[in-house]
């Protein structure tokens, strides 16, 4: 499968266009453009299909890739006043976001230029709710919560359900399936059409080819008023000759900040574009000294505060970037291989020693000694080059086989007299950079 990320606003469409046949009973009222400046807003406002952005409190956001756009102070939206933001006030702020370099959380950097706009929709936070699908080895794993927005994934064993449901499952298994694991949190009056949207929900999924979509959040409103506030998805562009008409004019957008990236930023993002996994790599200081290997694009976060917090000098980070999803024993080497490759090009200035963070919650279903074993291999081809820069090694990590994976890379270090500490769950998630600066 080749996975293929689309913008948001195409996967909106996708839904519109298909609403009737797979959400009988359920109401989407799609307002939403796709515009590339402030002019082109105004403009489409006054078209008659349009009209709604000079009546309607309305949100801005980029679309273009990149999550997190609300902790990147990218949305533009009130929720006190949302009169406020009008269709005048909405233009501008994109003006203003394309006339500046743009850096978010992760180091990325670039310059905005598609924005989506729609109409602000009122909602207490106890509507919000969180579905996802994707695929996962030979099967689809749909994931439910009662818990949407931006902490979803923070706690994320606790709040969220998830159903394998194989390729081969009947329609009345899978509804069984659906219907037996949905959250027992989500306020009564909501949970039976949660149940038989969630079921819609992933017919439609894999009716439509995805690789992945995701709705965080989905907000259910009163007569079964559906809003989908945010929206990502990912298409098996392998499909793609028979998908033409239920698809529409698909664009596949390249990521944001790609145009600036260098030769190892571009292969991994390569790798990005055609595995089930998601592997994303940024540098931010080719001379760091500290360099990360963290498994889940919210610990990705978690782990460049805490450096930056710990280390005193952001510039001691020399990288950002996850490697999660269930990457391949292969796809976890060529990572691995990337990063090491990167860490020993230049000596540290003042001669000490490289620090390598193989860090990450606990996985969800990535099989760590999977992973691991590719990590190993790496270490095999690469430890005379990490032994002549100094490298220290430092792993937490837990999840699936996590027992295996860390007393095989304990073993494989120390044959190689690789300097290397091991940390299981039982240790907090970032102990291990506070290990690594006090020593």
């Amino acid at each position: 499968m080749a996975q293929r990320a689309i913008r948001e606003y195409d996967g909106k469409a996708i839904f519109s266009r298909h609403w009737e046949k797979y959400f009988s009973g359920f109401h989407y009222g799609f307002k939403s453009v796709l515009v590339t400046s402030g002019k082109e807003l105004l403009e489409k406002a006054e078209e008659h299909d349009f009209e709604w952005l000079k009546q309607e409190a309305l949100v801005a956001k980029p679309d273009m890739l990149f999550g997190k756009r609300g902790k990147n102070d990218l949305v533009l939206f009130r929720t006190s006043k949302p009169g406020d933001v009008t269709l005048a006030e909405a233009a501008k702020w994109i003006d203003a976001k394309m006339a500046a370099t743009t850096t978010l959380l992760s180091g990325q950097h670039g310059h905005l230029t598609h924005f989506i706009v729609e109409p602000f929709t009122p909602h207490a936070q106890e509507q919000e709710y969180y579905i996802s699908a994707t695929t996962v080895g030979e099967d689809d794993v749909l994931y439910m919560s009662a818990e949407g927005g931006m902490e979803v994934e923070e706690g994320w064993d606790d709040k969220v359900n998830e159903v394998t449901i194989p390729i081969t499952m009947s329609d009345v298994d899978m509804e069984h399936a659906v219907r037996a694991n949905v959250p027992t949190d989500i306020q009564a009056k909501d949970k039976e059409s949660f149940v038989s949207f969630a079921i819609q929900f992933f017919k439609f999924y894999r009716d439509m080819n995805f690789a992945y979509l995701e709705i965080n959040p989905i907000v259910m409103l009163d007569n079964n008023e559906m809003a989908i506030l945010d929206l990502v998805a990912r298409l098996d562009d392998t499909a793609g000759f028979m998908m033409t008409d239920a698809w529409g004019d698909i664009e596949y957008p390249t990521a944001f900040g790609m145009e600036d990236q260098s030769p190892e930023e571009k292969a991994i993002a390569e790798a990005d574009s055609k595995s089930g996994a998601s592997l994303k790599l940024t540098i931010l200081n080719p001379l760091g000294r500290i360099w990360t290997m963290v498994a889940g694009g919210g610990a990705s976060v978690v782990y460049a505060d805490t450096i930056a917090d710990l280390s005193g000098d952001v510039k001691e980070l020399a990288n950002y970037g996850e490697y999660s999803g269930g990457p391949t024993t292969g796809e976890t080497k060529f990572y691995a291989d990337t990063l090491i490759d990167l860490m020993t090009r230049h000596k540290d200035p003042k001669g000490r020693e490289k620090i390598l963070i193989i860090g990450g919650a606990i996985a969800n279903f990535t099989d760590v000694a999977k992973t691991f074993t590719g990590i190993i291999q790496s270490f095999d081809e690469n430890v005379e080059k990490m032994k002549e820069h100094k490298v220290k090694i430092y792993v937490r990590r837990g999840g699936p086989n996590y027992e295996k994976g860390l007393k095989d890379i304990k073993e494989a270090a120390d044959r190689l007299g690789l300097y290397i500490e091991v940390y299981g769950p039982e240790t907090h998630v970032t102990d291990i950079v506070r290990m690594a600066l006090e020593k």
